[in-house]
């Protein structure tokens, strides 16, 4: 029997499921233990990972010129970046950070890893490959969000504008699970998609991503 697209992105992000002991800062979150300057910096690494991403999935999309549902996919996820940068800054400033720190600000190479992987896989990458590697990392980004973002509100007193950047990704994205699907499937019939190579991948992205709460647990 065939495999279908949508059967190899759940196994996908099902194999790539991180480790729940990778990430020890949003347990200390949603605990309401993590400290507002913890709170700060993640705001303020997130000012550099968000125009990044999204210059990285623009150029994706052109790269997926040839291939409509990659390019579709890419573009929509520019789209959710663009939408992520303006509603980042009214977290930052719930986390009292200025606009002067921000722009002095040193980031953290722990932190900024992800994005420089992102990066290169807008360079490198098949685009095929990359929409099944960045999917399965999804699924957990949007669990670290929906948990902060209720954190934030039961334990730091942030209210919905200061909230509402981890809102964003905290919701279904079945619009988005649907283009990804498209792309993975087309890509599938054309005998275009790497498997081996989306999996290794998605397994680097997972690490980065662990790599970057667990530097902002302990920055110094």
């Amino acid at each position: 029997m065939t495999r279908t697209a949508r059967d190899l992105l759940r196994t996908i992000t099902a194999e790539l499921a991180p480790d729940p002991r990778s990430n020890p800062l949003v347990p200390l979150i949603a605990a309401g233990e993590a400290g507002r300057e913890i709170l700060a910096v993640l705001a303020l690494e997130q000012l550099r990972v968000i125009p990044a991403d999204r210059r990285a999935f623009l150029q994706l999309a052109v790269r997926s010129s040839a291939e409509p549902e990659a390019d579709a996919f890419f573009t929509a996820l520019a789209e959710g970046e663009a939408i992520a940068q303006q509603r980042l800054p009214a977290f930052a400033a719930a986390c009292g950070v200025e606009e002067a720190r921000a722009a002095a600000y040193t980031p953290l190479p722990g932190c900024q890893a992800y994005p420089a992987y992102v990066a290169w896989l807008a360079l490198n990458a098949a685009p095929a490959d990359a929409v099944l590697a960045v999917t399965a990392n999804f699924s957990a980004w949007g669990g670290y969000c929906a948990t902060i973002a209720a954190a934030l509100r039961t334990h730091y007193g942030f209210d919905d504008e200061a909230c509402a950047f981890f809102d964003l990704f905290a919701g279904p994205a079945e619009h988005l699970d649907r283009t990804a699907e498209r792309a993975v499937q087309a890509a599938l019939d054309a005998g275009r998609l790497d498997e081996s190579r989306a999996r290794a991948y998605g397994h680097l992205l997972q690490s980065y991503e662990a790599l970057f709460w667990r530097t902002l647990e302990r920055p110094a």
